[in-house]
């Protein structure tokens, strides 16, 4: 499978080199990546959400080797919302973050990426919106739910998500659809090992119905992060079984895909989503997406083709 070796390239500087070097790379990124930089990405954020969408916004970057990284990348949340307040959307446009830009793999990198997440918080509660907490590869799970429970304690709308592929994870989403936290549930796109996750699509297929089930059962909010029509069905279904109203629990799908599905299900009423990541530091983000499904290796190598 393809997927594994795109992820492996994603930790790859000379990969990066070459990939980041080509020009029809840029005309590829620009399906995924919004703009890079909060001038570029405000009419975006006007225009999905005059069509009816609902945003999570993302600034990519994860490489980050000093605290000054770490207090850049904090910092460029802190504009974000401050140019999203005179839109004044509200929840209609949260946060994404990944702990790891705010330092978490650095000496003391826990304590760090608490102490800088914590004012990105307190200014999205300030708009009216809120964060959710991205889950990175399982070595960095633990500290992110314990910053997260942190969090909680001030801000007890802050989300964090889940993934479905890990054999941890039915075990974590009891202990949070107990708790009445937003979770955002994910196959997965880390390149994780076997003693850890599940590597067969069909059995991570399983294993996300199983989780799913817990959410819409359970007192929590769930986020249900998927394309696959499938799911979305299956989501549907468990929703009702639930007794679960559209405001309840919401859909997310990534910018640039399935676009024409994320208006269909928004025209149904449902709460949908868009993941809209933007920045320079677009690697990581850009190889994991190729990562995740066929099709977008696909629409890569033939745009590399047909205009390279």
């Amino acid at each position: 499978m393809l997927g594994p070796v795109i992820l492996a390239a994603s930790r790859s500087d000379r990969m990066r080199r070459l990939i980041t070097a080509a020009p029809v790379t840029k005309q590829v990124v620009d399906r995924f990546i919004a703009g890079e930089t909060v001038d570029d990405i405000v009419p975006v954020v006007e225009d999905l959400t005059g069509k009816g969408l609902e945003l999570t916004m993302d600034v990519v970057g994860e490489d980050i080797t000093t605290p000054e990284q770490a207090t850049a990348a904090r910092d460029a949340y802190l504009t974000l919302i401050d140019r999203l307040k005179g839109l004044d959307l509200g929840e209609k446009v949260e946060m994404s973050v990944k702990l790891s830009m705010f330092g978490q793999a650095l000496p003391g990198g826990h304590e760090l990426a608490l102490a800088n997440v914590r004012p990105v918080v307190e200014a999205a509660a300030g708009i009216g919106t809120t964060v959710t907490l991205d889950a990175e590869d399982h070595t960095t799970l633990d500290s992110m739910f314990a910053v997260h429970e942190e969090l909680r304690k001030d801000f007890p709308q802050t989300g964090c998500v889940i993934q479905a592929y890990l054999f941890r994870t039915e075990a974590d989403a009891r202990r949070l659809a107990a708790s009445g936290s937003r979770v955002r549930l994910v196959k997965g796109a880390y390149k994780e090992p076997a003693e850890v996750a599940y590597q067969n699509k069909h059995e991570i297929d399983k294993a996300y119905v199983r989780i799913l089930r817990i959410l819409m059962e359970g007192d929590g909010y769930p986020m249900v992060a998927s394309h696959d029509p499938r799911l979305i069905s299956i989501a549907q279904e468990m929703a009702r079984t639930a007794g679960r109203k559209l405001d309840e629990y919401e859909f997310q799908m990534l910018y640039g895909i399935r676009s024409e599905e994320q208006l269909r299900l928004a025209a149904e009423g449902h709460r949908m989503r868009v993941y809209t990541a933007y920045g320079t530091d677009w690697y990581g983000y850009f190889m994991r997406r190729l990562a995740e499904k066929p099709a977008n290796l696909r629409f890569f190598l033939r745009s590399m083709v047909t205009k390279g």
